[in-house]
């Protein structure tokens, strides 16, 4: 936590000055019939450890020697008789400390290939983390780029190439033209690809907690689609600069609110406003909406609360919020276009009023809360799929209030108290009336014999019903909500909506390619 405390305070205009780098060997183990030892590497704050035998060093030394002409005799020699004695090794460690401290105080600035590799500077080190990245898409990087795969990197990656701008030093300080900044500059303006994840707890071998490191991503001028976790979204800086491109994000394990998603810089204003809208009272900002984004997947974070930065995504066709802690719907009357929504595993209790927020909703997946009535649901007229499973649903009646809807084609309510009633498969069904063999319930389809018991069913409530006004002339019997529902209109030519899932398509794709649309 303390490094990557430090690593934020480094990440801005003031910066100090490099501190010096060292290397102790702090110990070592028999493996098998040979010593290993132990290098304990620091660069500032970020610590990690490399195990290397002495034929290693040897072969370092030999490279050395050839590539930058060290002196021969630096290294302490090699030792047959009695190499792995307790004295030996003792004293080599202490040597061999003393070879690599020289080689550092000998290379200040940008060690040599060979050594940065031997130290693992390519995984832990600034410097030597931006050269690998350089060579490798050097050599791959339009080779990915034509391929239009995910091109996938590591926070401490970021991180590295962040810092490495910071300081204003030449783009090839190696003289290696492989390593030059530039082929990851190039790269990153042309991706459309991107995610980033990062790791909890340490990094490999250090003492670097990459889930907590400042990066920027304003050097990405061309994405299409982000996948960001196990990073800290209060960190993330420049994904805002791709407001014009951005189509799918997904930000999972990262975020406290939307907000900081979705308008980092709120912070610094007292009041602000979505651009191209009518505004009244004082505004100090304008801000420009995500006007490409139709795919956002914000679910596992730590999200209480759908607050107002939803006006700033009004292009929004998929919205996941699953696995939040959200306990109202609110503020989605701003999204227009909206048509699939996963609210699933959240702590609502009550969707009273949430059809005047989800006009247009198709999918709606609200498993894993704490509902108990369905009453809220009962106008929305365009819903097709509706995961309610594990809630606290007890009442065969609560299912009246989406018996009406004339588009419903799949409803889910597995694992809630109803579904332990004996017939519950056909008392559900027959709230649906006329429409109940239209209905797919629990991922099964309505066989004959459900049908059946529906008809017996409903001459049964019939049967009440007139009963019902004989005995009481004067009350009059409502209508069945279900009856008076306006019917779902859907050309004979278009498909049913597949009944695979409520839930919301995973909007972030693999390494493999990226998904054709829906």
């Amino acid at each position: 936590m303390a490094a990557a405390a430090a690593a934020a305070r480094g990440f801005g205009p003031e910066r100090e000055a490099e501190p010096a780098k060292e290397a102790r060997v702090v110990g070592s183990e028999l493996v098998d019939t040979y010593t290993v030892y132990i290098i304990q590497v620091t660069d500032g704050s970020h610590e990690w450890t490399v195990k290397h035998r002495y034929s290693d060093f040897h072969d370092l030394h030999e490279k050395l020697v050839a590539e930058k002409k060290i002196d021969k005799n630096l290294l302490p020699p090699k030792k047959i008789i009695g190499k792995n004695s307790k004295s030996l090794v003792e004293k080599r460690e202490k040597d061999l400390e003393v070879y690599l401290q020289t080689l550092l105080a000998a290379f200040p600035g940008v060690a040599p290939r060979v050594l940065a590799h031997f130290l693992h500077f390519h995984f832990y080190e600034v410097n030597g983390i931006t050269a690998a990245l350089a060579e490798e898409l050097y050599e791959k990087g339009e080779q990915l780029l034509g391929a239009g795969e995910v091109f996938a990197i590591g926070p401490l990656q970021l991180y590295a190439v962040t810092e490495q701008l910071q300081q204003g030093k030449p783009t090839c300080a190696s003289g290696d033209a492989k390593t030059d900044l530039g082929h990851i500059l190039d790269f990153t303006c042309r991706l459309k690809y991107l995610k980033v994840s990062g790791t909890e707890g340490p990094f490999g071998t250090s003492n670097i907690q990459e889930q907590l490191l400042p990066f920027d991503l304003s050097i990405f001028k061309s994405l299409h689609q982000v996948e960001i976790s196990h990073c800290d979204a209060k960190h993330i800086r420049g994904l805002v600069t791709s407001k014009p491109t951005l189509a799918t994000l997904s930000i999972r394990f990262s975020a406290t609110s939307m907000k900081e998603v979705l308008v980092p810089e709120a912070s610094e204003f007292d009041g602000w406003e979505p651009e191209g809208t009518a505004f009244e009272g004082p505004v100090t900002a304008i801000i420009p909406t995500w006007q490409a984004l139709t795919t956002l997947d914000l679910s596992h974070n730590s999200i209480s609360e759908i607050d107002e930065s939803v006006k700033l995504i009004p292009k929004i066709e998929f919205l996941d919020l699953s696995h939040n802690g959200v306990l109202v719907v609110d503020n989605l009357q701003h999204l227009y276009n909206l048509v699939h929504l996963d609210l699933s595993y959240n702590k609502l209790s009550s969707l009273e009023g949430v059809h005047t927020k989800l006009g247009n909703i198709k999918t709606l997946n609200v498993a894993g809360n704490l509902l108990e009535s369905l009453s809220g649901l009962h106008k929305l007229y365009s819903l097709v799929n509706l995961d309610l499973s594990d809630n606290r649903i007890e009442q065969i009646e609560e299912v009246r209030s989406i018996g009406g809807l004339p588009c419903l084609e799949h409803v889910s309510l597995l694992n809630n108290p109803l579904s332990i009633i004996p017939d519950y498969r056909t008392k559900v069904l027959a709230q649906f009336g006329e429409r109940a063999s239209e209905v797919c319930l629990d991922n099964s389809v309505t066989t004959e014999k459900e049908l059946d018991t529906v008809e017996v069913l409903k001459a049964i409530q019939k049967a009440k019903d007139v009963r019902s006004k004989l005995s009481n002339p004067e009350k009059k019997v409502g209508e069945d909500s279900r009856l008076s529902a306006a019917p779902c209109l859907r050309p004979s030519s278009s498909p049913p909506v597949a009944p695979t899932s409520a839930s919301l398509p995973q909007p972030i794709l693999s390494n493999q390619g990226i998904l054709g649309d829906e």
